[in-house]
């Protein structure tokens, strides 16, 4: 009798075994999917983002060197002219770059949104250049700046002889360039976040407007204007990352001259971690850079999780 009740409890234990099992797998399936990637990351984007840190407080030149001498690579880092020019470079660079490119996607989200009858066409259009790495747009714009290849060239065919623009090759205007094709590349994609915005607005509101007598430039100014401030702050956002980490558009375009009147914080990390053998000094400038982006993300994150809790 004893040997039978045995028996007859082992198979309902194992039953219930594999059906807790297969409820635990149930439960946390999505987690278990996801945490080999979570492991990647934290090892390959996180870890390597601390060990940066630590390299810059160490005597690392070609190979790591685990000597430690505290901030005197950020010292030597602030000493440096070319990381000075650099600095100086990113806010110019940012502030045009930004600013005229906002301008330009939000007049075109702008004229789009008018309902014109080739509006896909248009749009499309815009877009395009988006579709391309800033490689590509760098290497173009450099034959079409180049002053024997493209616009100077051109206009010296057509018979205007002392028609300049040789900014490309120099130093004083080099940096314009820059603008120039990132304007170029990146204002279809503001454009593309401005025009969703501005399909989102009520358009009983600007109905109400018009019923009021207020002309089109009075509804853009006071009505729907003020209703893309967030999508403004999305657009400060991206653009202010992709200028700070700019290091493709640099290389293909001007490769940081003519001299080094070009260098980026990002082209001047990369020329001396691996151009120059100053590996503490480049990832130096890499905290730096990092820091610059986390000012201007961490707000911005911060603000949204906000929302996000005043909404639930």
């Amino acid at each position: 009798m004893f040997q039978t009740s045995s028996q007859t409890v082992l198979p309902r234990r194992q039953v219930l075994d594999g059906a807790g099992l297969r409820g635990w797998f149930a439960k946390y399936a999505s987690q278990v999917a996801v945490s080999p990637s979570i492991a990647i990351v934290l090892i390959a984007v996180y870890g390597f983002m601390v060990w940066t840190g630590v390299v810059s407080f160490t005597a690392s030149k070609m190979l790591p060197n685990y000597n430690f001498v505290g901030f005197d690579q950020y010292v030597r880092l602030w000493s440096n002219p070319i990381w000075r020019i650099a600095v100086s470079n990113i806010f110019t660079f940012g502030l045009l770059f930004i600013s005229i490119s906002t301008l330009v996607g939000l007049a075109l989200a702008i004229l789009i949104d008018q309902r014109i009858r080739i509006e896909g066409f248009f749009r499309t259009i815009y877009l395009y250049p988006m579709a391309l790495s800033f490689i590509v747009t760098g290497t173009a714009w450099k034959w079409i700046l180049n002053p024997g290849l493209g616009i100077e060239r051109l206009v010296h065919l057509w018979g205007w002889e002392s028609f300049r623009f040789d900014w490309l090759i120099n130093p004083q205007y080099a940096i314009y360039t820059l603008v120039i094709a990132g304007v170029w590349q990146s204002s279809g994609f503001v454009m593309a976040l401005f025009l969703a915005a501005l399909r989102g607005i009520d358009e009983d509101i600007i109905k109400a407007a018009r019923l009021d007598g207020a002309n089109g430039i009075a509804v853009y100014r006071r009505i729907i204007i003020p209703q893309l401030g967030p999508t403004f702050l999305t657009v400060l956002v991206i653009l202010t990352q992709q200028a700070v980490k700019s290091f493709d558009l640099v290389v293909a375009l001007t490769a940081g001259g003519p001299g080094n009147s070009t260098h980026l914080p990002a082209t001047f990390m990369y020329t001396q971690t691996f151009g120059r053998d100053q590996m503490a000094v480049g990832a130096a400038s890499a905290v730096m850079i990092f820091m610059t982006v986390a000012a201007i993300v961490v707000p911005y994150l911060y603000s949204d999780l906000r929302n996000q809790r005043d909404d639930v």
